[in-house]
Formats: structure tokens, sequence, C-alpha cells
């Protein structure tokens, strides 16, 4: 009888939610492997079930959903999922989250408000997750809410790979931070995009208020030249509309906004598409449907990023190293 091994051979497999199929199909593609099969289905009141068709003892699973909307119910499925993987005795369950839900509420503004920032990663730490992986936190102090490893994966050298093959050759940019709390994200575009100038929009936010703000002036040299909004989500649009209308009254020749996620509630489409701007480049962290395109709109794949991370994390690599989380 020949001896068993001590050390078994490790086993990578993906499962995906049902929130955002197409990235976890090309995320699988990357990684030559196939999604998990499994059945997930709602019940009538709004319950949802998952059950995996294959055996998950002993595998490094990563489990992929996009928190879009309803954002309730895909966060909901992936800890279910989550739960599922854990009394199935899989190994090591890492949660990849492109885009971490209720990333804004972050901190208390006032008296008797949750954080619930932290519930999200509690919830997951409790599902059974044993790391979180996601793309460009609203803020860098979130990974500390988890007890255990966090991937950051940034979607700046995507973005700005784009826009500089687009627009780097011809034109004289200025990177753009829509207000304050950009400015150090504005630093690392600029400095990728070999030490462009940097202006901000000076606005005033009433935290009373959601998704309302008042562009105030703007702040840099941008009379003539390319301006390029950054930003990490864009919601209702309504700040980044504002911000394009602003340089555009104040002397740039053209504005292109870029944003890692599609959040896109209500009239963003339609703000965007109408604002002024030449072009709107996301990634596909977020699902963006066709009827919230417009021809200006360019959206950029965000697979290849995770896949190298997935695998580095299932070999054991260095992920920092792999794309330069500095932040």
């Amino acid at each position: 009888m020949s001896p068993m091994s001590a050390t078994p051979k490790k086993h990578l497999m993906l499962f995906s939610g049902r929130a955002h199929p197409e990235l976890a199909e090309q995320v699988a593609k990357h990684l030559d492997v196939s999604i998990t099969p499994q059945s997930a289905y709602s019940f009538a009141n709004g319950e949802i079930f998952v059950r995996f068709e294959e055996s998950v003892r002993g595998c490094d699973a990563f489990v992929l959903q996009s928190h879009s909307a309803p954002i309730n119910d895909q966060i909901m499925e992936q800890l279910i999922m989550v739960d599922a993987l854990k009394r199935a005795s899989a190994k090591r369950i890492t949660v990849v989250m492109p885009f971490w839900g209720y990333a804004r509420q972050d901190k208390k503004h006032r008296g008797r408000e949750p954080i619930s920032a932290r519930l999200i990663a509690d919830m997951f730490l409790v599902a059974g997750a044993d790391r979180i992986m996601t793309v460009d936190l609203h803020t860098a102090q979130i990974q500390g809410f988890f007890d255990g490893p966090v991937d950051h994966l940034f979607a700046l050298p995507v973005l700005a790979d784009y826009v500089r093959r687009t627009y780097g050759a011809d034109h004289d940019m200025t990177v753009v931070s829509p207000d304050s709390g950009r400015v150090r994200l504005a630093e690392r575009w600029a400095e990728t995009l070999g030490g462009t100038p940097l202006a901000f929009i000076h606005k005033t936010r009433d935290p009373r208020k959601p998704n309302e703000a008042v562009a105030n002036r703007v702040v840099g040299d941008i009379e003539g030249r390319l301006c390029v909004v950054i930003d990490d989500m864009i919601d209702t649009g309504g700040t980044v509309a504002k911000a394009v209308q602003a340089l555009l009254e104040q002397g740039a020749t053209d504005v292109v906004v870029a944003a890692t996620h599609g959040v896109l509630s209500g009239p963003a489409a339609e703000r965007l598409s109408t604002c002024g701007a030449r072009e709107v480049v996301f990634t596909d962290t977020l699902p963006i449907p066709d009827d919230k395109r417009f021809p200006a709109m360019t959206v950029l794949s965000i697979a290849p990023l995770l896949a190298q991370a997935v695998h580095a994390v299932f070999d054991d690599g260095s992920v920092t190293s792999l794309f330069n989380g500095n932040a």
C-alpha cells in the first residue's frame, strides 16, 4: 500500500453569485478554471437558497459577488454561499467583492449613526470568510474592519493606461479631484500619467442630505487643458456632472471622467451623458446594464486584475508587489 501524502494537492474552486455572472465568467477564463455549478434561487418571500453541485471539501474557495442593486440581496447571497462552503469543509474561503457594499458608511458623522462598512466585515467573518479581496475601497482604513487578510486591489493602472493610450499623445492633461477627499487618489493618477498637473473642485456637502453636493470653485491650472476627473465611484452622478460643467466653464478644452465603480443610481446615466464630458470610463466591478449605457461611455474589464490576484493568493504569492498597493 502506497504511503499517504502529508501535503495534499491544493485545489482552486471559483464560485459565482447571481449578481454579475459575466465578470465571473471572464475571471474563470483568465484562470483557466470552470465556475463551480450550483443551484441558487429565491423563494417567494425573498429568502435565498444556494447548494453547490460538486464536493468542495478541502478546496481553496473564491466566492465572487458584485454588491450591485438590489444590494442587500447580493450581500445576503454571498454570505449564504460562504456559510454553505464552511459547512461543506472548504479549506480556505476568500470573499471576492469587487465593490464593498456600504463602504461609504465607514465612520460616524453625528451621534446615533451606524458604521455599516464594519458590520459587513463582521458578517463575513462570522459566516466563515478567511480573507477578503476587493477593488478601490472608498477609504483605505476599511481594510482594518476585517479581522483577517484583505487584498485591496487598485483599478488605477487599468484606467490610467487607457486614458494615457487614448489621450496622452495629443493633449496637455490635468488630473482633477472632484472634491478634497480624492486628492490623494488624484496624486497617484498624476504620478502614473507622468507627472501631470493637479486640480480639485472645492465642494460642500450636507451630511444630512445624501447624494447632494454643491460644486464650488476650481483650484488649479486647467485653462486650455484636457481635464481627467477621477473618482472611486459614481452613484447618482451629481457631483461629477457639476464638476465637468465647472471645468468647461472655467476654460478646460475637454473633460474625461474615469471611475472604478459605476453604481449609476437613478438619474446618473442621463446626467453623465448630458454634462459635456467627452468620455466617461468605468471598470466592470459592478454590472452596467444596457439601459444605463450611452455612446460616450467606455467599460473596461477588471477580470484580468482579479484573476491575477486570485492566482497570487492561491499560490501564496505577493499581492502587494503585484498591484503596487502603496495607498
